[in-house]
């Protein structure tokens, strides 16, 4: 959750904090805008929460509220809530606790499509990585083949030194 401005964890908090929340200060705002789907609880004291739209549905849907302690809301990833805390003498704790992200699980007739053709998909991704390493090694043989081929055998040196030195005697021509 991104938390906009200074909040002061509970192990800052002076003795008597509520463990697993926040303290906001008296006369202090912040601004929440989660990331991800959670919610929103008043521990101890009153907040007030300004929230992000759409608002004016009913006479009494302004966006704004008094939060007392057990009340809760729930916010959306991106949706902002400003809260202050409602008497100007005391802090209020809040916390936050995101929710359970939903765990799609395939149909039971797909159950038995699904893992083989994430094996299919595997397998074809190896089968192809150990074909171009096959076809790396290939060439690195048929490479080093036509390159010992190119290069004279020691008894070729050795027949081509005899036969220069024997034209040099002019023994042949």
């Amino acid at each position: 959750m991104a938390l906009q401005t200074l909040v002061q964890p509970h192990q800052s908090a002076p003795a008597g904090a509520l463990p697993g929340t926040w303290k906001l200060g008296a006369g202090r705002a912040i601004t929440l805008q989660p990331r991800e789907a959670g919610v929103f609880r008043v521990a101890h004291g009153q907040l007030w929460a300004t929230s992000q739209g759409p608002h004016g549905l009913s006479p009494d849907d302004s966006g704004d509220m008094i939060l007392g302690a057990g009340q809760q809301l729930r916010l959306m990833p991106g949706q902002q809530l400003v809260i202050e805390a409602w008497t100007a003498q005391a802090p209020a704790y809040f916390s936050w606790d995101p929710l359970p992200a939903p765990v799609l699980q395939p149909s039971l007739r797909m159950a038995g499509v699904v893992q083989p053709l994430a094996d299919l998909r595997l397998a074809l991704a190896l089968g192809v990585g150990a074909a171009g390493r096959l076809v790396a090694g290939l060439a690195g043989f048929v490479l080093g083949l036509a390159a010992d081929w190119a290069r004279p055998s020691r008894a070729d040196r050795a027949l081509r030194a005899q036969s220069s030195a024997w034209r040099a005697h002019g023994a042949i021509s």
